[in-house]
């Protein structure tokens, strides 16, 4: 499931090269904003797995989702905070580093292979950003997730 290889100079070369297309930037679900800035740190709200506001992935993995699906699940909430870091820094080559990201999956309670399906958005991180995109993560279960959505990520970016 891991992403080609790219040669691309910047984060948004990379993206052409993987044939990824960054998503419209999500907005806020409920009474909250998408991201804070500390400093030089972004710490954005969790990204969902949809389009416009459709979402694309619903339910449990280990229930009517497979790993692969929670992979595809996972990258498409990573390519939504690509879209509002975008939004915010007007170039992704201005995020210095990605420092850490925070999966929850919705999964049933025998589901073990959460660490496989939130590779998919550690894989795009790594290919988009490179050295840059090396972070640390946690992984939550949760068998009740917000609007049954398959997937939330948050992202820690450090910016210019």
């Amino acid at each position: 499931m891991k992403l080609g290889n790219v040669t691309g100079a910047t984060p948004e070369e990379r993206l052409l090269e993987l044939d990824l297309e960054l998503p419209p930037v999500p907005v806020a679900v409920a009474d909250y904003v998408t991201h804070t800035q500390i400093g030089n740190i972004i710490y954005t709200s969790g990204m969902l797995p949809w389009i416009n506001g459709e979402l694309k992935f619903a339910g449990l993995m280990g229930d009517t989702l497979t790993v692969g699906q929670g992979y595809a699940a996972f990258q498409l909430s990573a390519l939504n905070g690509l879209s509002l870091l975008k939004s915010i820094t007007g170039d992704l080559s201005k995020i210095k580093r990605i420092h850490r990201l925070e999966g929850t999956g919705g999964a049933t309670v025998d589901f073990h292979d959460m660490p496989l399906a939130l590779d998919g958005a550690s894989h795009l991180v790594n290919a988009v950003f490179g050295d840059r995109g090396a972070h640390s993560r946690m992984i939550y279960s949760n068998p009740s997730m917000p609007i049954n959505c398959a997937t939330l990520l948050v992202l820690w970016a450090e910016v210019e």
